[in-house]
């Protein structure tokens, strides 16, 4: 592992756990009623492509151990150059079904507890 991915995948980890948060106890009716739910949700995706793009450039063998970091990088690139057509439905999916498994497999790679 290169020295600057522990902290990519710190950011990325961290942002998975933040969206975690942020929809738990919420429905799909809660998520499209709240602009600042959906703003912070998809902040957090943002920042989670972002890093993930920069350790796959960085780190390459890093960044293959991640499953679907093409997609995810893709969807950071969707929701920030995008923003007008912006699929709340599909955001939401990921937020709810794919956040907390990514931050599970990211904290492998680091070697934590993804509760932590």
């Amino acid at each position: 592992m290169q020295p600057e991915s522990p902290g990519l995948l710190w950011d990325a980890r961290s942002a998975a756990l933040l969206i975690a948060q942020f929809v738990a106890g919420r429905t799909w009716q809660n998520y499209q009623d709240d602009a600042m739910l959906r703003s912070a949700v998809e902040r957090q995706f943002e920042i989670i492509g972002e890093a993930l793009n920069k350790l796959g450039r960085l780190d390459r063998a890093t960044a293959v151990q991640i499953p679907d970091l093409p997609q995810i990088v893709a969807f950071r690139n969707v929701l920030i150059h995008g923003y007008a057509v912006i699929d709340d439905e599909l955001v939401w999916e990921a937020a709810t079904t794919r956040a907390v498994d990514l931050a599970a497999e990211i904290g492998r790679l680091l070697g934590e507890d993804e509760r932590t």
